[in-house]
């Protein structure tokens, strides 16, 4: 018969499950993504803040991406290194601590969506209304766009925590190398039938809502380049667009890939591997795809360094 253990505060990360010949490479390959990631991100958010040539609204709105990697990072991979170099009965965490930490990555994967739909919605001004385009990406349209990215994620995060949160727990094992809302509600006993269904109600609206912007931007965009005699914009346009369509790609892919083996418990060890690399992968390509497509960011660096 089961042992349970009631609204317990002290929680145990099931971890990775690594060899001890592995875990020592596996750390300094973690470690050193991570030392990478946080250099390429605060480094590039550091250099639009710096030069006033690059307070631009695709710069300025781009810098979201960048910001939602450090914390979504900062908040996990730290965390994780600890825990690989503990044995697995003393990886332990506390419920509040869980709680922060599953809200955080669960505002990672949800904001890194938003802020991709707001830097498509410039790209489209930008491409079909350039003659309107200073008149409507102002400084506060920036900040409403920005404001609107995070806020949605709040709200919309807020409330799945909530629902969670509300759930007496009989369990204490993470299943999982960190928290998250999932592995939340998989620590109680009780009817988790509202939080199905309000999570599935969650990432089809997400994705939804996600998809079908980028659908339908890229499509008056290329419509405008195929009905365009200027090869400047077409030029411009499918410059800055590629670059936008390849971050959403890699986001899109690693999130889809986390969540269909989900629904594979077979795969239990693959399905952590690729949750933590859709924190690392995203967060390290983007400065990296942006820095080398875009010129002003490449003469920025190239006068600072």
């Amino acid at each position: 018969m089961e042992n349970y253990t009631y609204n317990s505060f002290t929680l145990q990360l099931e971890g990775l499950n690594i060899s001890k010949g592995s875990i020592y490479p596996v750390f300094l390959f973690f470690f050193f993504s991570y030392v990478f990631l946080m250099f390429l991100n605060v480094g590039i958010t550091c250099l639009v803040f710096i030069d006033k040539n690059l307070h631009q609204p695709m710069y300025l709105l781009f810098c979201n991406l960048p910001l939602n990697d450090i914390l979504g990072n900062s908040n996990m991979v730290p965390r994780l290194l600890m825990d690989m170099l503990l044995p697995p009965s003393e990886r332990v965490i506390t419920y509040y601590e869980c709680v922060i930490q599953a809200f955080t990555t669960q505002m990672f994967g949800t904001t890194a969506h938003t802020v991709l739909m707001i830097m498509a919605f410039d790209r489209y001004v930008a491409i079909c209304n350039p003659l309107r385009y200073a008149a409507i990406m102002t400084n506060k349209m920036v900040i409403k766009l920005t404001v609107s990215a995070w806020g949605v994620g709040f709200v919309l995060v807020g409330i799945l925590l909530g629902l969670t949160i509300r759930l007496n727990r009989c369990r204490t094992l993470i299943m999982n190398p960190y928290c998250d809302n999932a592995s939340l509600f998989k620590l109680s006993c009780e009817n988790v039938f509202i939080n199905n269904v309000y999570g599935l109600t969650f990432t089809v609206v997400l994705l939804t809502a996600s998809i079908g912007s980028i659908v339908l931007t890229y499509t008056k965009i290329t419509v405008v380049c195929l009905t365009s005699k200027n090869k400047s914009l077409n030029s411009k346009a499918l410059k800055t667009c590629s670059t936008h369509l390849v971050v959403y790609l890699i986001m899109l892919l690693s999130g889809m890939i986390a969540i269909l083996l989900h629904r594979f418990p077979q795969y239990s060890d693959y399905r952590k591997l690729s949750a933590i690399l859709f924190h690392i992968i995203p967060g390290t390509l983007n400065p990296l795809i942006y820095g080398v497509q875009s010129a002003e960011i490449c003469k920025s660096m190239s006068k600072l360094f």
